[in-house]
């Protein structure tokens, strides 16, 4: 899903084109998924979108959607492709293969997959809602009986929203380049 404006970054580029850590959100998602057993990749755009859709149309399959928000533009993709399917959002940087991987290995049927609130705050990630497990923006959707993967991983805890969000992604990828890892 890489469809957003990215109002609230109050940057210059559409969100998934944001750079964190030098590369723009979506390629960093693009690379983990490339690094999953995840088959096929398409890349869900908007009309807000369009310099991200030419960033990624030369490597990926494209779904246009109407633009009318992330639930409405996920039901436009899904009437598109086959499930089960993974959907990943654009701003979420830290991503990394095995996570994927994880997620897949451990989906039964359609899948949220969450992670502790608690784990969120004590990055320093912004947070929505306040609910104890909170959305990642990592699902399954299938046709089977929804069910809820937890992780405690903080590669699925920082989705970039805001400017303090990219800045605790890059802090994050530095230690972890530094220690060989999360």
């Amino acid at each position: 899903m890489c469809g957003g404006r990215g109002t609230r970054l109050d940057a210059g580029v559409e969100k998934p084109l944001f750079d964190v850590g030098g590369r723009p959100m979506v390629d960093r998602v693009r690379d983990a998924l490339d690094a999953s057993r995840v088959d096929t990749t398409y890349a869900v755009v908007s009309p807000h979108a369009p310099a991200t859709r030419d960033h990624v149309a030369a490597d990926l399959p494209v779904v246009e959607t109407p633009g009318e928000g992330y639930v409405a533009d996920l039901s436009s993709a899904l009437e598109r492709v086959e499930t089960p399917v993974l959907t990943v959002a654009a701003d979420l940087p830290l991503l990394e293969g095995d996570v994927v991987d994880a997620v897949l290995d451990h989906a039964d049927g359609s899948t949220s997959v969450r992670v502790p609130r608690a784990l969120k705050e004590a990055l320093g990630a912004s947070c929505n809602g306040d609910a104890a497990w909170v959305p990642t923006g990592l699902n399954v959707v299938g046709d089977d009986e929804d069910s809820v993967y937890r992780s405690y991983d903080a590669r699925l805890a920082v989705n970039v929203n805001r400017r303090a969000d990219a800045e605790l992604a890059e802090r994050l990828l530095a230690a972890w380049e530094v220690s060989d890892g999360p």
